[in-house]
Parts: structure tokens; C-alpha cells; sequence
């Protein structure tokens, strides 16, 4: 018989058996479809040695007027900016104490220092600064602390605790691949002091949770998670997760943690300052005090807080309150006919939960529907229109723009909107929604890849907590794929020359940059797989031969010195038969191989009436791109 041509239709297909999928692929990892066919996904290096901090939710890249190039990294604990591949921590202060409110415990033969701060509003994994201490006597010396430190317990609305480390340490040295390796000391009898009375603390705003946790109130994430009844917008009270927001203002930032306060950052003043909140700024006017997102709009230059305090009721969030402030004002908040600030209710759902900008628009998100907001000029500067009802979105991350079009993911379906809201057909929906964990289904984030016209979502497979694995559209050749490792944020690429995606390592890292995993050291290979649907062999109504294979692999830009991939057969004799014969070969690039070592056909002793093929890499340094791979069958004469 001459030989058959292998051809599978594109994309992935899991939502019916597989062999109805004949023709088709059903299993995938670490491998895209570019112009129909499979291909093996780029590989990851580290952006920079420095790490972060907590888990990574937020990243917004922009450059400043000296040229420099910044990139905004809110985490669970901390809010940076990394320039230059150094993380300077940025986050703002909630609170300072007087002189004298804080003073100190240690016990002897222990590092861990008892703290007593009558009104101190922390929650474990907090920071805090002292400043004005004083020996307690011993090794606890004003040096070891008068630094920052974590809170590693709280135990009362007065007291808690730290663990007293080298003096002059600061807690950017110290982090190392995401955690604190601080060098302990340990106190000694002579460490009796309580640090004299010029002790100040200033607090960091609340770190925010790691997990989802349903429910509110005690017992719902760490000690109380509120502030203490604190009125202050500075103080969060978060039973849920922790999400930043954020957005350039010219070359300055403005950042929001999710349902708190709204803080600047002046590039003017340098990566040593602190970000503070808008309500201190000078000449803030009815600046709203909590809100869940905010945004700056491009056309028009309107810092928008979404879900935020009305103006006649300050400090009091309404979920479902858009105001923005006058044009190219940080500060004007207050609405008045000589200005353009204002404030707008929407009437469905009970949260804003995401709001995402399109080159024309803004699309809002409530629990329920979609709006439309639209910039109008005077005398009513934004409106809102209502596009579609009985919508579901996974989470705050879960949308994100492609042109004038936003993807995003809901609780159970995929949707698109061009102008009118369409379910995206899925063929792996079952398989990606039945797995989901549904319990941390809001950490779910959204990212674009427009090299390769993808859309991205990371989500918790399973039982885990964490973004493990990934479901991919290509919305130009319409096909989906999926696969398995985890990213917690993701910007494309514009200002950077590659995609950076925040990883739960503690790391940045640019995508689609060699063909390796550079999460560790040295880099590792991936290993990248895709399967096919069974297939009949000649018409299927006999027993068949399979004698060899010519391999149409192309692999691309590959820098082993003989980039190989194994090539699996496995037959059976029914649809709903075992694989009862596998065979894997290695087709080895021919064109880098000497005539020794080229395969350019490899040889099979298979017997069977169905057939799939599974093509695996495993090696460093390697790129591929199948074709169109022909084999050669030689039926047995029995049906």
C-alpha cells in the first residue's frame, strides 16, 4: 500500500469520547497550535535575582519621562516597583505611633520579642518599623530594633510578636526565592529593658490573604483580619483575597488594594519613598476613601475608582458606586459645574467585580451583568449602558482586553465581547470547568499573549489552592489547548520585548524566552506532549501493519546539538478495546545529525485495527514543529 498521510484537525478536543474525535487531538501539554499544527511553547528565564514578597497578583508596566522603565508588582504582602530588576517596596504606611507607645519583651535564651502597642491594628505577616529604641540591655540592641520586621503573631488587640534578627538587615536582603532568611539573635539575661520611651512603630496597611476564604468575620484567615475597628481606609478589613489594582498617571502610579485605600506614588520623589494615600495629598477635595478598583482613562485622563464611597458618604463603600475625578486631577474629586468630576450607580448585581479598558471603552463587570462605560464630555462626562444580563465572571483577573474585545472567564463558560456578548464553543469546557476548584476559582488571572494570538487563563486544578495549570484560546485560528505550570500574574509584552508572568516562587519571569524551564538552576528541560484521538488504521475493518513512519518535525531554532522527539505508537482492536501494543521511536533532527546518526524514517512492529500517536520532548534546548507525518501499513488479510 503507498503511504497515508497522517492529518489532524487543529486545537483540542476533550468534551466528547475520543473516539469521536477521530482525526483530532485529545491530550496536551506545553504545546500551542500555530498555522493548524502542534508546536512546542516557548521556554521561561528569571527576569532579574531579586525576588518578592507574598504572591504576585498585579503587574502594570510603564516608563517614566527620564526613560526609565518600571514595573508596578503587587503581592499578598507587599507593593513594589521593580526597575532595573531591583524590587524597592513602595507599600504605604497605615499608621504611625506617638513616641512611647510601643515598648519591649525578650526572654532569655529566645529570639522572639514580645510587643505591646495598645492600639496597634496589626494582623500576622504585617510589617512594621521602629525607630527610637534603645538597648534592651544585652544582645537586643537598639541596632537589631530600630529596622523593619514582620509580625509572626498576633496576640491580643495590644501584643505581639517579632523575631529580633542582625542588626542592619534590611528585609529586601533578606528575601530569598519569596521568604525572609534572616540571621537570628537570641536574647541573654541581661536583655530587661523595654526599649525606652521614644519607640515609634509605623505600620504597613494590612497584608491581605493568600487563600479565598468564604465567611467573614473571626476565624476567617488570620487573627481577626480587620483592624481593630479602625475607621481609617488605610486599615483593610479582608476576609478574602488580596488584590491590587493599578495604573500610571503620567509618570507617577496610582494603586488600590481591593475594597481599601487609593494611594500615589511620585516618580519625582524617587523609589525610596512610599506610596501615600490620595485623601493626604494637598488639595484633596471629596477624595473617595475605599474602593475595589481603580483606573485611569486613557482618552480622557480620569482617575475612575469602581465600587467605591459615595461623595455624600464618605468612608462608606457602595459596591456598585463608579466616581471619577476632574480631568487630569488626582486630587478633585468633588462634583461641581466647573469641572468634569462625578459620580455614577449601576442598578444590577450586588459588586463591581472587574472593570477592564478596550481602545473606545470600559467594560464593568457586576456578579451578574455587563455595562458598558463610555466617555460622553460635558456635561455628563462617562455613561453607562447595560449590555448584558445573566453573565457570571470568575474573578477580579479573569478578563482582559484584546483590541476593542474583552475575553474573560466565568463560572462555568467562557464568553467574548465584540460588541454583543457571545459564549466562546469550547471543546475542552467540561474538562477545564468539572476540574476547577471553585473554591479559589476568584484567583483565576487573564493574560494576553499577542505574538502568538492567545488568550491565557491560569486557574486552581483540582484541589489545589494555587494557579497550577492554564487553558489557552487562540482566537485567530479558533482552536484550544491547555497545560500545567503556574503563573499568578501576566502582562504581555510592549514595554519589555517578552511577556512577564509573576511566578509562587517569588520570581518574575520573561516568557516565551529559549525553550527551557528557568525556574531552576541550572534550567530544566520541559517536557511538552500531545496526543491524538485514536484513529482507524487503512478503513479499520481489518487487522493492519504498521511498518514504518517518515516524520515531517521541524525543529525550529533548537540549540542541542541533536534535538530529538520520541515518537509513541499504540494499538487496539476496538473502540472500546485495550491498547495492547506500544512502540516509541526517536527521530532525531536530520539535519543536524551525521549520516550515522539520521533517522530519517523510523521502523515499527505494530498490529492492530486503531491507532494513536503521541510526539514527547524532554530535552534542553529543544524547538519543534510537526508537519504532516506519513506512515506505512500493510493489512494481514483478517477482518
Amino acid at each position: 500500500m503507498p503511504l497515508s498521510k497522517l492529518q489532524f484537525r487543529p486545537g483540542i478536543v476533550r468534551d466528547i469520547t475520543s473516539y469521536s474525535n477521530e482525526g483530532g487531538w485529545y491530550d496536551i501539554d506545553n504545546v500551542r497550535f500555530q498555522k493548524g499544527f502542534p508546536e512546542k511553547i516557548g521556554g521561561w528565564q528569571k527576569k532579574s535575582r531579586s525576588s518578592f514578597l507574598g504572591t504576585c497578583r498585579s503587574l502594570h508596566p510603564w516608563v517614566a519621562l527620564d526613560r526609565s522603565q518600571y514595573l508596578g508588582v503587587g503581592t499578598s504582602q507587599k507593593f513594589y516597583i521593580d526597575e532595573g530588576g531591583a524590587f524597592n517596596d513602595i507599600t504605604p504606611i497605615r499608621a504611625t505611633t506617638a513616641a512611647g507607645d510601643v515598648t519591649f519583651a525578650a526572654t532569655d535564651g529566645s529570639s522572639e520579642i514580645t510587643v505591646t502597642d495598645t492600639n496597634h491594628g496589626a494582623v500576622q505577616n504585617d510589617f512594621v518599623t521602629f525607630s527610637g529604641a534603645v538597648s534592651l540591655g544585652g544582645n537586643i540592641t537598639a541596632d537589631v530594633l530600630n529596622q523593619e520586621y514582620q509580625i509572626t503573631s498576633v496576640t491580643d488587640e495590644s501584643n505581639y510578636t517579632i523575631n529580633a534578627r542582625e542588626a542592619g538587615t534590611s528585609i529586601s536582603d533578606i528575601t530569598e526565592d519569596g521568604q525572609l532568611n534572616p540571621t537570628a539573635v537570641t536574647a541573654d539575661s541581661s536583655d530587661t529593658g523595654n526599649g525606652g520611651s521614644s519607640v515609634v512603630g509605623a505600620y504597613q496597611v494590612n497584608t491581605g490573604l493568600d487563600l479565598n476564604v468564604s465567611g467573614s468575620g473571626w476565624g476567617a484567615g488570620t487573627w481577626s483580619r480587620g483592624a481593630w475597628g479602625s475607621a481609617s481606609s488605610d486599615a483593610i478589613v479582608s476576609n478574602t483575597l488580596r488584590l491590587w489594582s493599578q495604573d500610571n498617571f503620567g509618570e507617577d502610579l496610582i494603586v488600590n488594594v481591593r475594597d481599601g485605600g487609593i494611594y500615589y506614588w511620585d516618580a519625582s520623589n524617587g523609589l525610596t519613598t512610599r506610596a501615600v494615600n490620595i485623601t493626604d495629598l494637598a488639595g484633596a477635595n471629596s477624595a473617595p476613601q475605599v474602593a475595589k478598583q481603580i483606573m485611569v482613562s486613557d482618552r480622557d485622563r480620569h482617575v475612575i475608582a469602581f465600587g467605591c464611597d459615595p461623595e455624600l458618604s464618605p468612608g462608606t463603600q457602595d459596591a456598585l458606586t463608579i466616581r471619577f475625578s476632574d480631568q487630569e486631577s488626582l486630587t478633585d474629586w468633588q462634583t461641581r459645574e466647573d469641572n468634569t468630576a462625578g459620580e455614577l450607580r449601576l442598578g444590577s448585581g450586588s459588586e463591581i467585580v472587574s472593570a477592564v479598558e478596550t481602545r473606545q471603552q470600559i467594560a464593568v463587570f457586576t456578579d451578574t451583568n455587563l455595562y458598558v462605560m463610555q466617555y460622553l464630555g460635558a456635561p455628563f462626562t462617562f455613561g453607562v449602558s447595560s449590555i448584558s444580563e445573566n453573565i457570571t465572571i470568575a474573578g477580579p483577573n479573569s478578563a482582559v482586553a484584546v483590541g476593542d474585545a474583552v475575553f474573560w472567564m466565568g463560572v462555568t463558560e467562557f464568553y467574548l465581547y465584540d460588541g454583543a456578548v457571545k459564549q466562546l464553543p469550547c471543546t475542552i469546557r467540561d474538562y477545564i470547568f468539572d476540574n476547577m476548584n471553585p473554591d479559589q476559582q476568584a484567583k483565576v488571572v487573564a493574560g494576553l499573549n499577542a505574538e502568538h494570538s492567545e488568550v491565557w487563563w491560569f486557574y486552581p486544578r483540582g484541589t489545589s489552592d494555587q494557579l497550577d495549570n492554564y487553558v489557552v484560546f487562540n482566537y485567530a485560528e479558533q482552536t484550544w489547548y491547555y497545560g500545567s505550570f503556574a503563573r499568578t500574574a501576566w502582562i504581555d509584552r510592549g514595554i519589555f520585548s517578552f511577556p512577564i508572568a509573576a511566578n509562587t516562587d517569588g520570581y518574575l519571569y520573561a516568557q516565551e524566552t529559549g525553550f527551557d524551564d528557568g525556574t531552576t538552576n541550572p534550567a530544566s528541560a520541559i517536557n511538552a506532549y500531545i496526543r491524538s484521538s485514536p484513529i482507524d488504521i487503512g478503513e479499520g475493518d481489518q487487522f493492519v501493519f504498521i511498518k514504518r513512519m517518515i516524520p515531517d518535525v521541524s525543529f525550529k531554532q533548537s540549540t542541542a546539538s541533536l534535538p530529538s522527539i520520541d515518537i509513541e505508537l499504540n494499538v487496539r482492536n476496538s473502540p472500546n478495546g485495550e491498547y495492547i501494543q506500544t512502540d516509541t521511536q526517536t527521530f532525531v533532527d536530520t539535519v543536524s545529525a551525521s549520516s550515522d546518526e539520521k533517522t530519517e524514517q523510523l521502523y515499527y512492529r505494530l498490529r492492530g485495527r486503531q491507532m494513536r500517536l503521541k510526539f514527547t520532548s524532554n530535552s534542553l534546548g529543544v524547538d519543534w514543529r510537526l508537519g504532516s507525518n506519513r506512515i506505512d501499513i500493510k493489512p494481514d488479510g483478517r477482518r
